[in-house]
């Protein structure tokens, strides 16, 4: 773990429940794992239950699931992770996303696929050549039970020798909740493809 965490790091803690996000700087790191102090009050954060935890190092984003083994006031103590990685060095993680969504603007609409995906934004292809000019509104259906509602700014658009347009934009007017919930997605889409190799 002393090669992974060293004192004063920020690390982020992210636990089921996204509200419940924090953050704190380690205080010192042992072979079983290390304690860090906590910017604010632990609210939602429970003993020996599987949270995310990541820090951005000089090799990149550094990723590992583990538990808080005790908490003291502002002082956690995590155990070490059994397994880390380190992430893509860009902001956000990148994810491979195919899915049908619909872009709107008042009674305008323009059926899009997307084509990857990060908290940042995300790569569509469109029959249409949608305005650049205009924010339009999406619903990302991460699954059954979980949405993400934004607006989408278009920032480059191409066409291909298929005639479609592939089309980059960024997300605006995310809320910090739902930021999260699209981070904790891709990072956990990328875990998956990364131990399925």
């Amino acid at each position: 773990m002393r090669e992974l965490v060293k004192n004063e790091q920020l690390v982020t803690i992210v636990p089921q429940d996204f509200k419940n996000t924090n953050k704190g700087t380690v205080l010192d790191v042992s072979m079983e794992g290390f304690r860090m102090k906590l910017i604010y009050k632990p609210e939602g954060l429970l003993v020996n239950h599987i949270c995310d935890f990541y820090s951005l190092t000089d090799n990149g984003y550094l990723y590992f699931e583990s538990y808080i083994q005790a908490l003291d006031g502002n002082i956690v103590t995590i155990a070490n992770p059994v397994k880390h990685r380190f992430l893509q060095r860009r902001k956000f993680t990148r994810i491979k996303f195919l899915e049908n969504l619909v872009l709107t603007y008042d009674d305008e609409s323009h059926n899009v696929r997307t084509l990857d995906l990060s908290a940042g934004g995300m790569k569509i292809t469109s029959d249409d050549n949608i305005d650049m000019e205009k924010e339009y509104n999406v619903i990302i259906k991460l699954s059954d039970e979980q949405e993400v509602k934004c607006r989408y700014q278009l920032i480059r658009v191409e066409k291909n020798d298929n005639g479609k347009y592939i089309i980059s934009g960024s997300f605006t007017h995310l809320n910090n909740i739902d930021k999260m919930t699209l981070v904790q997605f891709c990072m956990k889409k990328d875990m998956e493809t990364f131990n399925k190799k």
